[in-house]
């Protein structure tokens, strides 16, 4: 059904008389007086197209790039090969609404399921979700779907994304849930930590590989040790690493979550981004969202389907897992055009290349008086070292060199490596922070 605006006064009255009123002011009679607006609103008169692009142009310019990207810290500097923008940027994509009809929805529903399809095999998990906001809503919805009347409590490593943390014991408080951090030791979630705070009534552990200041975590202990309290093993994960690093079933987690923006994503000022959610396959109808599956229409042919819709629009509100409103699908979709081109040799030549810059750079860097790596555990292809200087002050000085460094933390710099920056940038950045180090 199509939308009409009246244009012209005459137009405007015949309309409200066809509803039975005379004028504007009668529709809004139920509103309280004091909060209607009885005066013009204090915003200029518009302007032309020209003026605004001038407007906007003006206010883009006060963005700065950087040409070298040192940071990560959730959202990465991949390469994005250009049939991905190419593909998604198609109008039938880009202006897709939600596939209630399925018989006038295949394309987007086949997009979903095959987005689906890829991050179960880049997880080894069973099934996956049509994806919800961003990681940290991953996390914590994941977190939520393990409670039950036996079970409550929430486990979190302190290792974990800050804001990933944040989220979960936002959940947590709005839902009255016990919530606690596991401890961290040496850069990584203390096992012996976790065992002591584990009890019968621990409904989960949320652990992130790698952590968050880069450790590989010893994550097969901390699942084994999750499991044999009764608790269910939740595991955010950096997708590019899982082209070297094993995958959250072979670890024999519940429940795999993760940032999708690595994957095709922009870093676009911080979003919109990607929030993945995989399963084993008995908790299927605890995920949030929404699930596609494929079958076989009246004549035999492949045909895809809305199968789970775990949210109060579609069933009773008491039986609602979580109140997730949309999903993602053009940034899923942005994310299965991603792993379709670049196949699992392009994702393990991305990620190998990931893990031996940020080694060099590494050695490079802690070479320089001052420099060294705050912690000895294994890593991917973020670290965090110490300064000389202030962090803070290195990071200003480094951006006037045009290089965004790593994260400042605790007066120590996370920094990341991705397989974008070339042998020459990596040491023309490490003779720019001696520089700056020496003045």
């Amino acid at each position: 059904m199509g939308s009409y605006l009246p244009s012209t006064p005459q137009e405007r009255q015949e309309m409200l008389q066809s509803i039975g009123y005379q004028a504007i002011d009668e529709l809004y009679s139920d509103v309280p007086k004091r909060v209607l607006l009885n005066k013009p609103l204090n915003i200029p008169k518009g302007i032309s197209e020209l003026e605004v692009r001038d407007a906007m142009r003006g206010m883009a310019a006060k963005n700065r790039t950087f040409p070298v990207v040192l940071r990560g810290a959730g959202a990465y500097d991949h390469y994005i090969p250009a049939i991905v923008g190419s593909v998604t940027s198609r109008e039938e994509f880009s202006t897709t609404y939600t596939p209630y009809q399925a018989e006038l929805s295949q394309g987007i529903l086949q997009s979903i399921f095959e987005y689906q399809t890829m991050i179960c095999e880049l997880t080894g998990m069973d099934v996956s979700n049509a994806s919800v906001y961003d990681g940290a809503s991953a996390a914590a919805e994941a977190a939520m779907m393990c409670l039950d009347r036996r079970r409550e409590g929430v486990l979190v490593s302190a290792a974990a994304h800050p804001e990933v943390i944040e989220t979960i014991r936002t959940y947590c408080w709005g839902r009255d849930v016990p919530f606690a951090l596991i401890p961290v030791k040496d850069g990584q979630t203390d096992a012996a930590a976790l065992e002591q705070l584990l009890n019968e009534k621990t409904a989960c552990v949320y652990m992130q590989q790698p952590n968050f200041f880069g450790q590989i975590e010893d994550a097969q202990s901390l699942v084994d040790i999750t499991h044999k309290a009764g608790a269910k093993a939740i595991m955010g994960v950096y997708p590019i690493s899982l082209g070297m690093l094993k995958t959250p079933a072979e670890y024999g987690v519940d429940i795999a979550v993760g940032e999708g923006q690595p994957l095709g994503i922009p870093l676009s000022y911080g979003g919109p981004y990607l929030g993945f959610m995989t399963a084993k396959k008995e908790l299927t109808r605890s995920l949030p969202g929404r699930i596609v599956g494929e079958t076989k229409d009246n004549q035999g042919r492949r045909a895809f389907v809305l199968t789970l819709q775990a949210r109060e629009q579609h069933i009773r509100r008491e039986k609602a897992g979580s109140n997730v409103c949309s999903n993602q699908a053009l940034c899923a979709m942005t994310a299965a055009v991603y792993m379709s081109a670049m196949g699992p040799q392009g994702i393990r030549r991305a990620a190998e290349l990931c893990y031996h810059k940020a080694h060099y750079f590494a050695d490079q860097l802690t070479r320089i008086p001052g420099f060294k790596l705050a912690y000895d555990g294994a890593f991917f292809n973020e670290f965090v070292t110490t300064t000389p200087m202030e962090a803070k002050a290195l990071e200003a000085a480094l951006m006037e060199k045009g290089i965004l460094s790593g994260l400042p933390v605790d007066g120590n710099m996370l920094w990341c490596v991705t397989e974008k920056l070339s042998k020459q940038t990596i040491d023309e950045v490490v003779n720019a922070v001696q520089e700056v180090c020496a003045k």
